[in-house]
C-alpha cells in the first residue's frame, strides 16, 4: 500500500443507505471482492501483515501497563468507595455484591463514550455524519492523531482488563462466557484496526457502543438502590423503568440501525472505493458482523425485558439466575396457595399505610 491509496474527498455526503441497501451492495461487493482475490491464502495474509502493521513495542507495554492500572483502580474504588457506599445505602446482600461492578462499569464507560463524543461531535473529525470519510486518503503506515491513539490506548487497555475482569472479578452471569468472547473480539478490532491505520471507523464503532453500557449500568444502580435497607424507593424504581426503556430503544438505534447502516456499509463497500486494495477486508468484516450477531443475541434478551415492562412486572437484569426472593416466594405459594390471595389484599391495605409488597415481601415505601 503506497501513499497514492487514499481518494479525493466528494463535495456531497453521501447519504444513509437503507437495510435493503445494505444488504444487496454489501453481498455484490463482499462475493465480488473474494473472486478477484485470486491470491489469497496464508502466505499472502502473513506478508500482507508484516507490509502493513505498524504498532511498536513502547505501545504494546503501554497496553499491557494500562490495561494493569484499570484493574488495581478498580480494586482500589471497591474498596475505598463502592463497597463503603453500598453499606451506608445499606443494600441487599446480593445487591451489595453487584453494586461495585456495576458503579465501575458506570464511571468507565460514561468518561469515555464523553470522549468519543466530543471527538466525533466537538472536533473537525466527520465521520459520523460522512461515515465513508473513514477511508479518505487512507495510507499504509499512516501517522494516528494523538487524541485518537488516546482514545484507543484508554479502550484496548480497558478491554483487556475486562477480560480478565469477567473471569475473575465480576458476578458469573448466564451470558458471561458470551460476553469474553465479546471483551476478545472488540480487543482485536481495537488492536489491529489500530496496527492498520482504520482508527477513524473504530472511533465510530466505540462511540455507536458506549452509550448502552452507561444506561445499562444506570439502570442495574437503580434496581438495586430501590429495595435498599429493606424497604422501597419509589424513585430509584421509577429511574430504572425510564433507564429500561432508553435503553432498548438506544440499543436497537445505536447498535442495530446506525452500527449496520453506518459502519458496516462503509467497511463493506465505501472502504474498496477508496482504497480497492486495502488489507484484510475480509478479516475487518467478519470481527464487525460477528459484532453485530451479538448485538442480535443480547437483544433476545432485552426483548425479555422490555416484556417485564409492559406487563409491570418487577426490572431486573434478565441474564441473573433466579432471584432468590422470587424462589422463596415461589415455594411459599406451592406450600400455601390460599397465600396469594392473603398477598392481595395485603398488598391493598399496606398501600393504604405507606407500604410496598415486592416478591411477596412487605417493605416501607420511600418516595
Amino acid at each position: 500500500m503506497g501513499g497514492h491509496a487514499g481518494s479525493v474527498e466528494p463535495v456531497e455526503v453521501e447519504p444513509m443507505p437503507g437495510y435493503l441497501d445494505l444488504i444487496i451492495r454489501a453481498s455484490t461487493t463482499i462475493v465480488g471482492a473474494w473472486r478477484d482475490c485470486s491470491g489469497c491464502g496464508l502466505e499472502l495474509s502473513k506478508q500482507t501483515l508484516l507490509d502493513n502493521a505498524y504498532i511498536t513495542w513502547v505501545e504494546i507495554a503501554l497496553f499491557f501497563f494500562c490495561a494493569f492500572l484499570w484493574t488495581q483502580v478498580r480494586r482500589g474504588l471497591t474498596e475505598s468507595l463502592f463497597k463503603p457506599l453500598a453499606q451506608w445505602c445499606r443494600l441487599l446482600p446480593k445487591d451489595a455484591a453487584k453494586m461495585p461492578e456495576s458503579a465501575w462499569k458506570l464511571v468507565f464507560y460514561t468518561m469515555s463514550w464523553s470522549y468519543s463524543t466530543y471527538l466525533l461531535f466537538f472536533t473537525s473529525y466527520s465521520f459520523f455524519n460522512d461515515p465513508p470519510s473513514v477511508f479518505y486518503n487512507w495510507k499504509s503506515g499512516m501517522s494516528v492523531p494523538l487524541d485518537i491513539a488516546i482514545a484507543y490506548l484508554i479502550q484496548g487497555s480497558f478491554y483487556g482488563h475486562s477480560i480478565y475482569a469477567t473471569v475473575y472479578m465480576d458476578a458469573w452471569r448466564k451470558d458471561s462466557a458470551v460476553m469474553v468472547v465479546h471483551h476478545i473480539i472488540t480487543l482485536a478490532l481495537i488492536s489491529f484496526s489500530y496496527a492498520f491505520r482504520y482508527h477513524n471507523v473504530g472511533i465510530l464503532v466505540l462511540f455507536l457502543h458506549d452509550i448502552n453500557d452507561i444506561q445499562l449500568e444506570f439502570t442495574k444502580l437503580n434496581v438495586y438502590l430501590k429495595s435498599r435497607g429493606g424497604g422501597y424507593y419509589l424513585l430509584n424504581d421509577v429511574l430504572s423503568n425510564m433507564g429500561s426503556v432508553s435503553f432498548s430503544i438506544t440499543w436497537f438505534w445505536f447498535r442495530l440501525y446506525w452500527f449496520p447502516l453506518k459502519v458496516l456499509y462503509a467497511t463493506c463497500v465505501s472502504s474498496l472505493q477508496s482504497v480497492p486494495t486495502i488489507p484484510f477486508y475480509f478479516f475487518f468484516n467478519a470481527l464487525l458482523f460477528a459484532l453485530l450477531i451479538m448485538n442480535i443475541y443480547w437483544f433476545l434478551f432485552i426483548v425479555v425485558f422490555v416484556v417485564k415492562v409492559l406487563k409491570m412486572k418487577e426490572v431486573n437484569d434478565v441474564r441473573e439466575y433466579e432471584d432468590e426472593d422470587s424462589s422463596k416466594a415461589a415455594g411459599r405459594l406451592r406450600r400455601n396457595p390460599q397465600a396469594q390471595n392473603n398477598d392481595d389484599d395485603a398488598g391493598h391495605h399496606n398501600s393504604a399505610e405507606g407500604k410496598h409488597v415486592q416478591n411477596g415481601i412487605t417493605k416501607e415505601k420511600h418516595l
